[in-house]
């Protein structure tokens, strides 16, 4: 049986496959028409962080990232927690479209005294997301509200706010608040403990969970940009769990509220046409 954080490194290390071996399709092919050629961004992480949602054990693990844009189109700039997006429609200076993201998941191969409680799969996610540059190109507002697409993990809602920050001609710098939001559904599928796991796991007592606050934390990036068409952002992402997330002895006898990410990310972008 293969653990959430095992699959997703595994994802991770495809993806980096990819970027790697398709490195003679790069950007300086020559262009038919800009109206259908696009640009593709692959990249792969690796981060080293908490095992699961509320875990004070540390583990490596991997995760894919994809954008796309029109050929001619300045790239926009992004952090490292923002999951995959396309603006559809721009109502002002508000741009909105779908938005879809990767949650991990946790087993008792995670952690031995998860033994008794029920495992949480890794799950994708889709919703739509909505950003506006009150200060183009420096400073941004962004929302993304994404449901799970299978088994039962419920709804999230993230907002964000980050100050971009170039430095010379390859160096960004980017630096933001997090907050997080989640439903009843999703906070009892990570946090909640029914009485009959307690008198399983013999290590935590019964809990409920409703939906509200999950998480407050901060974001920090740097990206280097090595070519036209390669980059590498290091980056760390740390969270403090609150109210239920908090006091659930999932979080509070067995792990921690305190959850910190590290990683690094190696992109690459390339031509395609249609």
């Amino acid at each position: 049986m293969v653990s959430s954080d095992t699959a997703l490194f595994r994802v991770a290390a495809l993806s980096l496959q990819v970027i790697l071996l398709g490195s003679h399709s790069a950007l300086s092919q020559d262009a038919r028409s800009s109206d259908d050629q696009w640009i593709v961004t692959l990249g792969g992480s690796v981060e080293y962080g908490p095992s699961y949602e509320g875990s004070r054990h540390l583990s490596f693990s991997g995760m894919p990232s994809f954008d796309f844009r029109r050929l001619g189109e300045a790239p926009e700039y992004s952090a490292p927690d923002d999951n995959i997006d396309y603006a559809l429609f721009d109502i002002g200076d508000i741009e909105i479209g779908p938005v879809v993201g990767l949650r991990g998941g946790r087993s008792s191969f995670d952690d031995p005294e998860l033994q008794g409680l029920h495992s949480v799969q890794w799950n994708l996610d889709a919703g739509v997301f909505a950003q506006y540059w009150p200060i183009e190109n420096r400073l941004r507002v962004r929302g993304e509200t994404r449901q799970a697409l299978w088994g039962g993990d419920g709804l999230l809602a993230d907002l964000f706010l980050d100050w971009f920050q170039p430095v010379g001609d390859r160096w960004l710098l980017s630096a933001g608040p997090r907050l997080s939001v989640a439903n009843g559904t999703n906070m009892r599928n990570n946090f909640a403990v029914s009485a009959e796991e307690a008198a399983n796991s013999g290590r935590v007592d019964a809990f409920d969970t409703n939906g509200g606050l999950k998480s407050i934390g901060f974001t920090v990036a740097a990206t280097y940009t090595l070519s036209p068409v390669w980059s590498v952002q290091i980056y760390d992402k740390y969270s403090r769990l609150v109210g239920d997330a908090a006091s659930s002895p999932i979080t509070s006898r067995l792990g921690s509220a305190d959850q910190n990410v590290i990683g690094i990310t190696l992109n690459r972008s390339f031509q395609i046409g249609f």
